[in-house]
């Protein structure tokens, strides 16, 4: 919602349940009665939750720089808070001049400028009201999956994380696929040193999952 060429739709307030219900529920008007799940970063979140809620319709999951293990709230996702307040308190010129300011963007600037130009361009969006609302919410909340959830799941799980990164710790994605049963761990290129490389590291790593768990399964 509020993404792409979606709508924010009427629903309040935004949340990751939410977002899991709305991929159930293409999954279901798309005819697909089981999947493979996978996302990045808020997408990750979603198909965790996904896995661990619906195992009878997910088969296989695959987390890229997620922001999320298991906590709710997480500290890395403060400046998506930041951000969704100064775009919500005033005018989206002022709002962004003052976060380009700010001691998180200072900080960002030198340690993850990828992430800061992500949070910079959420000031240009179309949306930006209503996106900033989905923000706040959405970084406080989570997947809603404990460790021990985690730990009792049983599908091809790949996790894929890289460095250069504050938004989605590299510790994150070890954590997760250090709790998810034989999950195979990918640490990809950081998208800040080569974004190019970055995303062809992440294809070939879905790929090479895929290939090995499902392209040789019986699809009758």
């Amino acid at each position: 919602r509020a993404q792409g060429g979606s709508g924010a739709g009427s629903k309040r307030p935004f949340s990751i349940e939410m977002f899991a219900d709305d991929v159930l529920a293409a999954a279901d008007a798309a005819g697909l009665d089981r999947f493979v799940a996978g996302g990045i970063s808020m997408g990750a979140a979603i198909a965790l939750r996904l896995a661990a809620r619906h195992p009878d319709r997910v088969t296989g999951l695959v987390l890229v720089r997620p922001a999320w293990a298991f906590d709710a709230a997480s500290q890395n996702m403060r400046p998506y808070v930041e951000v969704a307040e100064l775009i919500r308190g005033r005018p989206l010129d002022d709002a962004r001049d003052a976060f380009a300011a700010s001691a998180t963007a200072a900080r960002f600037r030198i340690e993850a400028p990828d992430n800061l130009a992500s949070l910079l361009g959420f000031f240009a969006r179309a949306n930006a009201n209503v996106f900033a609302e989905v923000m706040r919410a959405i970084a406080n909340d989570g997947p809603g999956v404990t460790r021990a959830a985690a730990a009792g799941l049983a599908l091809p799980t790949l996790v894929i994380g890289s460095g250069i990164d504050l938004v989605h710790p590299l510790a994150t994605a070890r954590s997760l696929a250090d709790t998810i049963p034989n999950a195979a761990f990918v640490e990809v290129t950081p998208k800040a040193t080569d974004k190019e490389r970055h995303f062809a590291e992440i294809r070939a790593a879905i790929g090479s999952f895929l290939n090995t768990n499902f392209d040789k399964q019986d699809q009758s």
